[in-house]
């Protein structure tokens, strides 16, 4: 008899268990979530497709974008968050580009934007699809103008980098340079053969070994004056095999 009922309990245990794992399940709404990204623009030129840096052409006195996430088609918002200027487009196309990029933009968007052709920085955020939409230029007003401005930035593709003092026209803003790691190692004389090493076969000049502490030595190439300096270095050592490079702006 006791028997029966462990199994009778038991069994209605599991029934009311079942149940609410079903329930929570089914609370899951299955919303979409949308793209947003912060980070640096890789102004189109046909030298990078004929590089092969990039794997897709296009128009560049159109309004066009080219993403490595998003498919052809989806609609997007590319902003300048130094200006607050806005260009909601569509994905040109989806194509293949060094990560170190956020998008790829033509030389209209950048002009239109009034990006900053050393220093690209934008922010892309897929926007919900409807109907009527219609790739424009946007205005944006004082009172969006002064969200934006208190809004932090949600993602980007550097680390330490130096807080922005507020925007006036009196103060200049801070010039920075950047610092690309290469990798770290446990010995020094790692570091400097490896350092020796790029000299010689890729001519590579602003190499140096850093130490950071008794066991651990940072092969760093830099500084660069500006993004668009840096760009050119970051893109040779992916080429020879270097991935996931970290940038760190001073």
């Amino acid at each position: 008899m006791k028997l029966i009922r462990i199994i009778s309990t038991f069994l209605c245990l599991f029934g009311l268990y079942s149940c609410a794992e079903y329930s929570v399940k089914n609370n899951q709404k299955n919303e979409k979530l949308y793209y947003s990204s912060s980070g640096f623009a890789l102004i189109y030129d046909d030298n990078l497709f004929i590089q092969k840096i990039i794997n897709k052409k296009m128009n560049n006195d159109e309004i066009k974008v080219m993403h490595n996430l998003l498919k052809a088609n989806t609609p997007v918002k590319i902003i300048n968050p130094s200006n607050s200027k806005v260009i909601e487009t569509k994905i040109y196309k989806k194509a293949n580009f060094p990560e170190i990029f956020s998008v790829v933009v033509s030389a209209k968007i950048a002009e239109t934007l009034d990006l900053d052709n050393e220093n690209p920085f934008v922010e892309i955020i897929e926007i919900k699809k409807n109907k009527t939409f219609v790739a424009k230029k946007s205005n944006t007003f004082d009172e969006e103008k002064n969200v934006a401005g208190q809004a932090p930035v949600n993602e980007v593709q550097m680390n330490d980098l130096t807080k922005v003092e507020s925007k006036s026209k009196k103060k200049s803003l801070k010039k920075n340079s950047f610092t690309l790691v290469i990798s770290d190692f446990y010995y020094e004389d790692s570091a400097n053969n490896l350092m020796k090493e790029l000299i010689k076969k890729n001519n590579f000049d602003n190499l140096v070994v850093k130490k950071i502490n008794n066991k651990k030595y940072r092969l760093l190439a830099g500084p660069f004056k500006n993004f668009n300096a840096l760009k050119t270095t970051y893109i040779s050592l992916n080429e020879i095999g270097f991935e996931n490079l970290n940038i760190y702006r001073d």
